[in-house]
């Protein structure tokens, strides 16, 4: 089987001088040999005239072979092998490389307005073809002069965020906003949606993190319907809710009412439904909290039971004030506390944090440990029985709640104290986390930067 290639045999050059020297050979042997047969059988000079006849055959043959070898190319060489048997080299690997040579990428959000109008999307998508930017996912949330363009791209690592606004003004797009992204953001509008319902179904302080989860980089102010330090009752806010272009208030299932605020970024009429419908549904299902519960054993011995706490531990939580010093309680609550009751029915709500409590074996409530939402940060706070002091329940409540903070996805809590409380300055630390102090006037502020690493792997 023949390894030439149609090309090759295109380049081929013609062989008709070879078929008219092959004829005119045959001619002239065919009239010598009639010549020599006459002059054999007629004359006295046949023999001269046969050897004669076979040096001209003899010449013919001869120049037949030169000819053959003038004209007919030499074998390819041996650098040309590769080529000839359709083999590329190694070195050329043409404009299709593997992805892991491509470079690295990375994801971003961006959310921009373009017209509506036919064609306005295909021109943004336009524009950021041009700059090899892949988009992987889309929502369109439309207004009543344009549309609202929400999508996950991913961009070569190398891009610049002011050469990607460029393209998408270039694209026709405005007031576009743009931020990373992580993998979390891989999943699609709907399942994203149906995930955060279901958190919010089993655990009524997940509605605040769910909110936050679904609008993005939002601010969440959760209102009591009275203040728990004056009394005074907080203005009301109508079922249907109040929506004005980057504030949001919606009224709380418990009480009072959410506040929800973006700046730099307009709310748009489908983010107020998916939000009204998150908070409708958490009213539907009433006050819940998981009824998981943790039996450890302390350094000396003692077993003690950990479990969410909610307005169900009220009459313990006041009887545990009861039997703390003033000084104790003056670490906790920064002063004074005038309506203990008050307080406390407050921070075991769902609605503004999560709570942990610490029960003995008989029964007895000895501690309790807050994880507060307060807007873009979160505090921690502990209140430990004296007579339970110094026996590691409180740094055993901080590492639960600083894990309960990595799963929602906190990048930082704080702790407020004051200088003189070397318990709680030791608990922060045993977190092996970084930590920034700030004192000001006495009071002390602990900031714990999360490591997502650390946090999952938290008791």
């Amino acid at each position: 089987m023949t390894d030439e290639t149609p090309a090759k045999r295109a380049h081929r050059p013609p062989h008709w001088r070879r078929d008219l020297v092959e004829l005119a050979a045959l001619f002239t042997a065919v009239a010598a040999a009639d010549s020599v047969a006459n002059t054999v059988v007629h004359g006295p000079d046949g023999p001269t005239l046969l050897v004669a006849s076979a040096a001209a055959l003899l010449a013919t043959t001869g120049f037949h072979t030169w000819w053959a070898r003038r004209h007919h190319p030499a074998p390819p060489p041996a650098e040309d092998e590769p080529r000839r048997t359709g083999s590329a080299p190694a070195s050329a690997s043409g404009p299709h490389r593997p992805q892991a040579e491509a470079g690295a990428t990375t994801l971003w959000r961006m959310r921009t307005t373009v017209r509506d109008e036919p064609g306005s999307l295909a021109a943004l998508c336009q524009a950021l073809a041009h700059h090899r930017v892949d988009i992987l996912a889309l929502q369109t949330h439309p207004l009543a002069d344009g549309t609202v363009d929400e999508l996950l791209l991913r961009a070569p690592a190398a891009l610049p965020p002011g050469v990607l606004t460029h393209a998408v003004a270039t694209g026709g797009g405005s007031g576009t906003w743009l931020e990373r992204a992580d993998a979390h953001d891989l999943v699609d509008a709907p399942t994203r949606v149906l995930n955060l319902a279901t958190r919010t179904a089993l655990d009524a302080s997940e509605l605040p993190l769910a909110l936050r989860q679904l609008l993005g980089r939002c601010t969440i102010h959760s209102i009591p319907a009275r203040s728990p330090r004056s009394g005074t009752p907080a203005e009301p806010v109508p079922a249907e809710g109040v929506w004005e272009e980057t504030v949001m208030r919606l009224r709380d299932p418990s009480g009072g009412s959410i506040t929800i605020e973006r700046p730099y970024l307009p709310f748009t009429p489908t983010e107020f439904a998916r939000a009204r419908a998150l908070v409708e549904l958490d009213a539907r299902l009433g006050p819940r909290v998981p009824p998981r519960s943790d039996v450890l054993t302390l350094p000396e011995g003692n077993a003690i039971t950990v479990r969410r706490a909610d307005p169900g531990d009220l009459v313990a939580a006041r009887e545990m004030h009861d039997r703390c010093s003033p000084a104790t309680l003056a670490l906790r609550y920064h002063g004074p506390i005038g309506d203990a009751d008050r307080y406390l029915r407050h921070l075991l709500s769902p609605r503004f944090g999560r709570t942990l409590a610490a029960y003995t074996a008989s029964g007895r409530l000895v501690a309790l440990g807050h994880l507060l939402w307060d807007g873009d940060e979160t505090e921690v706070a502990l209140l430990v029985e004296d007579d339970w002091q110094r026996r590691g329940v409180g740094a055993e409540l901080l590492a639960r709640l600083v894990a309960l903070a990595g799963e929602a996805r906190c990048e930082s809590v704080y702790a407020v104290t004051q200088a003189s409380n070397t318990g709680m300055v030791a608990a922060m630390r045993a977190l092996d986390l970084p930590l920034d102090y700030q004192i000001e006037e006495g009071t002390l502020v602990i900031t714990a930067r999360l490591a997502p690493a650390a946090v999952r792997t938290a008791p």
